[in-house]
């Protein structure tokens, strides 16, 4: 299986207000494969989403090297789509022309974007919604929108930044389910980065577990696991525990340096 997307040895620091530097990530090495699904888990602060904007392309100044089919990448493109927390649906528009904005640069004919985007509309599940606008849309409709504008491109890789943290445990587990449907159908490479383990577990082919202080990564995870997957099975239980020792450890590392600082 080619791997397109290489991420070696990336660094990414800010200029904090007070003169010092914070180091974000440090030395972060891997490989994505086309049409794999890969998740980046660790608790919050550890660059999670700093790594995620790299890839993308909405941050340019790093070290180390991000490269797409062999080109380093240093700003977005449409190769590339991105879906936040946060839906992000333009209030005075309604579902399709937020959709359609993700077109905006395409080259394509209006008659194509417009093809383009009832398509994608249709594999998110939102027929009949198209002339409603997102206050007329539940939160997890909003998303499954998000979701479309991210694809509607045909990106070949797709990032995911949380994109269910902010919904109900039910809702978010129906998304994640549609989510895996929508992967299935479309082969496009994604890349989530989340905090939920079990969602890294569901839908992932492989999991890379994030320490802090720096952000780094402790441990690489292969979910080994049948389709369709089954939360309540001991294979599950035993990856999802896996993850769990991997940030257990990887914190009981952290505290143990920053003692030795002490």
């Amino acid at each position: 299986m080619t791997k397109p997307l290489k991420i070696d040895r990336v660094s990414k620091s800010f200029l904090l207000e007070n003169g010092e530097r914070f180091d974000a990530i440090a030395n972060v090495s891997f490989e994505v494969a086309k049409g794999e699904f890969v998740s980046i888990a660790g608790p919050s602060g550890c660059g999670k989403t700093t790594l995620l904007r790299l890839i993308v392309g909405l941050e340019a100044d790093y070290e180390g090297e991000i490269s797409l089919r062999g080109e380093r990448v240093t700003s977005a493109g449409l190769e590339r789509g991105i879906v936040f927390q946060d839906h992000r649906l333009l209030p005075w528009l309604t579902l399709e022309d937020n959709v359609g904005l993700a077109l905006l640069n395409a080259p394509l004919s209006e008659a194509e974007k417009q093809k383009a985007v009832s398509d994608h509309i249709a594999l998110v599940g939102l027929n009949g919604f198209e002339k409603s606008y997102p206050h007329q849309l539940s939160g997890g409709m909003a998303q499954r929108a998000a979701i479309a504008r991210g694809l509607v491109n045909n990106p070949e890789i797709l990032a995911l930044d949380e994109p269910f943290g902010s919904l109900d445990a039910i809702t978010k587990m129906r998304l994640q389910e549609e989510l895996k449907r929508i992967w299935s159908a479309e082969k496009t490479t994604m890349i989530l980065v989340t905090h939920d383990v079990e969602e890294a577990a569901f839908l992932s082919d492989r999991i890379f577990v994030m320490d802090n202080k720096p952000g780094r990564i402790i441990k690489e995870i292969a979910v080994d696991l049948p389709e369709p997957r089954d939360r309540a099975s001991p294979d599950f239980g035993r990856i999802r525990r896996l993850v769990f020792e991997a940030l257990r450890d990887g914190s009981a590392i952290a505290r143990s340096q920053n003692d030795y600082e002490i």
